[in-house]
């Protein structure tokens, strides 16, 4: 426990705000707001993390541990700082007493509530950003290594799971023949939903939300077919929505968030299985007869892998590789998606082009000619069909 001691300054230079705190980034993030102060727990600062924080509008963030560890090269402190987030670091576990909704003040490091002296840590800037990354990618090597050793002892853990989709639960949701659009609350997926949106309205997929990627498909104006995860960061507004809930469970058959949704009157689907939601929903698509499944927001590459900070993540290696033939990528999408022209939108194409004519001859004296003559036939054409129908009723 640091020494308390009080704060003689007059002026009370700083930053001021609320607190929030939570050691979950992503549970303080739904309660966080627009200048208030975020105080978290967080070794290794994801990239995801770090776009939630900044999209909540902290004027600082308070970490009780250390936001690069050197582990790897993590991108969630470059992201904060670029963003102009005051970013404090390694605070110890003081600065998690502080009162949630008090008014602190941060200067220079220090923490201040009121006028006691709470925590003192270290602001970082791009400067220390920078270097801290360098010396990260110096430990990398280590980190590869251990993720090739979880790769492997996941392999032998799910074996079945992989290549021969023993486990894979039943659901009601009809896949078979359908394409399915995996949904990940991860990198980027509001501009890849934007991006696949003439593509959901003429193909119609099984729309699947891993998590917080329901609450994204609903945000977007669709319902998603099906939920996917432990439950953990998703609304019980999406719970709610009519689509089919499947619990991931742990390997042991716990599965925590079944308890919240059969609180909400749902009876879930439970899949137990080691690796994470997002493994989970592309080996339920791929066991039930998908036949294309794109992925929003997902991990893909190994520096994503590893910002996940967690082992865990060696089995969405796996996963890929196993439903690889396919799997496609929100970005590759938007490169090799072509919406396809209706009959309808050419007839508009074809009208509007000639009323663009009518409007171009209209403007010339030549124009205004042959439309004179054009009314003219008209006219007399009007005449022969009234003289010839009065005649035969008469």
């Amino acid at each position: 426990m640091r020494r308390l001691r009080r704060d003689t300054s007059v002026t009370e230079p700083g930053l001021h705000g609320a607190v929030r705190v939570d050691p979950r980034t992503k549970n303080l993030t739904k309660r966080l707001r627009p200048g208030e102060i975020a105080v978290i727990d967080h070794l290794d600062i994801d990239r995801v993390s770090a776009e939630a924080l900044v999209a909540c509008r902290p004027v600082a963030v308070l970490n009780a541990a250390r936001s690069t560890s050197g582990r790897y090269p993590n991108l969630g402190p470059e992201i904060l700082v670029e963003a102009g987030v005051t970013l404090v670091d390694d605070l110890g576990p003081d600065v998690l007493s502080l009162v949630e909704g008090h008014q602190v003040r941060v200067v220079d490091g220090a923490v201040y509530d009121g006028a006691t002296l709470v925590a003192e840590g270290t602001v970082q800037d791009a400067s220390t950003v920078a270097a801290a990354m360098e010396e990260a990618r110096a430990g990398l090597a280590v980190q590869l290594e251990a993720f090739a050793a979880n790769t492997m002892d996941y392999l032998r853990r799910e074996r079945e799971l992989l290549l021969d989709g023993v486990g894979v639960p039943d659901v009601r949701t009809v896949i078979d023949g359908r394409q399915v659009l995996i949904v990940v609350r991860g990198y980027h997926y509001k501009e890849d939903l934007v991006v696949l949106r003439p593509y959901i309205k003429e193909y119609r997929p099984v729309l699947v939300g891993v998590d917080g990627g329901a609450d994204a498909i609903l945000e977007a104006g669709w319902t998603p077919d099906m939920i996917v995860g432990d439950m953990d960061s998703v609304s019980d507004r999406a719970l709610r929505c009519g689509a089919e809930i499947v619990v991931h469970a742990y390997r042991d058959g716990r599965a925590p968030g079944v308890d919240r949704v059969r609180k909400l009157g749902i009876d879930p689907v439970v899949f137990p299985a080691t690796g994470t939601s997002e493994d989970v929903a592309m080996l339920l698509a791929d066991d039930k007869g998908a036949e294309l499944i794109v992925a929003v927001g997902t991990h893909a590459t190994l520096v994503e892998f590893l910002d996940k900070g967690r082992s865990g993540m060696a089995s969405t290696f796996l996963t890929r590789l196993r439903v690889g033939g396919k799997l496609i990528d929100a970005k590759g999408v938007s490169r090799l998606y072509r919406h396809r022209i209706s009959t309808w939108q050419l007839v508009l194409l074809v009208l509007a082009g000639l009323f663009a004519l009518g409007v171009a001859l209209a403007s010339t004296a030549a124009g205004q000619t042959l439309f004179g003559l054009f009314m003219a036939r008209l006219d007399d054409l009007w005449s022969w069909l009234h003289t010839l129908l009065g005649g035969g009723v008469g």
